[in-house]
């Protein structure tokens, strides 16, 4: 049996058959969890709408022993576990509405405690105008001591990583997969670089794989782990725009990066200035932002 609220979570959150609805429902009604593994099977499924063989499955001995095998490989392989219930968990993310309960991650933990954050993405595949404004951005917020969040995707995504580490600077990635399956593969030796002396993050086990309904969740930890969000380059369906969303509906700033009105990667960043994002040219525009907020 499990002795910690967290690890009662950390291995709820693994069980199959119990989603994000049922696991927030069970926090709410019992901080501790320990409900789950003494309440009658009756009652679970009253409560939780549980069929009799999902319920055997979490109180099944070897799955919980399978479990604390896991979370002892994760140990040996620098993999450190931050739930919801510990003081490390980053304040901001803690915030949001829908809140990851479990935060897998590699490399330097008292990153997470830096609240002077700025996340940025964009298009996959960039402009060299795109390119160029980036740096522009990204390397005085470093200068001035901003970390830069993103997600390891192909184009101003690992683009804004690269130059955060040439300048100097510190990291965050946020996976939409598992520590086992970097995403793309051709990011593995930044990723792994990021893993030692940044942070490399994810919401799901080491071995789950690359799905496409991950990412969009990836998407509110980006923004939430920010104080703002800085787009640069996003066509009028990108994915870009859903973390823009995401930064919006948790009350951070969104800075839209303008282009050429003759360039179709610019246009959903056009779309944000006209709803109201703040139209950035340089790095003061964003401070200035910010300023207005708290002191920066």
């Amino acid at each position: 049996m499990f002795y910690q609220p967290k690890d009662r979570l950390v291995y709820l959150s693994q069980c199959r058959g119990i989603g994000r609805k049922t696991l927030t429902k069970m926090v709410a009604e019992d901080r501790t969890l320990e409900c789950i593994f003494t309440r009658s099977t009756v009652e679970l499924q009253q409560c939780y709408q549980l069929t009799p063989e999902i319920l055997k499955e979490i109180r099944d001995e070897e799955n919980i022993k399978l479990s604390r095998k896991k979370s002892d490989t994760y140990k040996q392989q620098n993999i450190h576990l931050v739930t919801i219930f510990d003081e490390q968990y980053p304040e901001s993310l803690r915030e949001i509405y829908d809140p990851p309960f479990v935060l897998y991650i590699k490399g330097q933990l008292d990153l997470l405690q830096n609240t002077k954050s700025l996340s940025v993405v964009g298009t996959r595949d960039p402009s060299s105008n795109g390119l160029k404004s980036l740096k522009k951005i990204i390397e005085p917020l470093v200068y001035r001591g901003w970390m830069i969040v993103s997600g390891l995707a192909y184009g101003i995504d690992i683009n804004a990583h690269q130059l955060t580490l040439a300048c100097g600077g510190k990291t965050i990635a946020v996976l939409g997969n598992g520590f086992d399956h970097i995403y793309p593969r051709e990011h593995a030796s930044i990723a792994s670089l990021i893993g030692e002396n940044h942070i490399l993050l994810s919401e799901y086990p080491p071995e789950t794989k690359p799905a496409k309904w991950q990412f969009p969740m990836r998407n509110r930890i980006i923004s939430g782990l920010s104080r703002g969000t800085i787009i640069i380059e996003a066509r009028e369906k990108s994915g870009s725009l859903i973390t823009g969303d995401q930064a919006l509906q948790q009350g951070r700033e969104v800075f839209a990066v303008p282009g050429s009105i003759l360039e179709p990667r610019a246009a959903g960043t056009h779309r944000l200035i006209q709803q109201g994002a703040k139209l950035t040219t340089n790095v003061e525009d964003i401070i200035e932002e910010l300023s207005n907020i708290s002191h920066v």
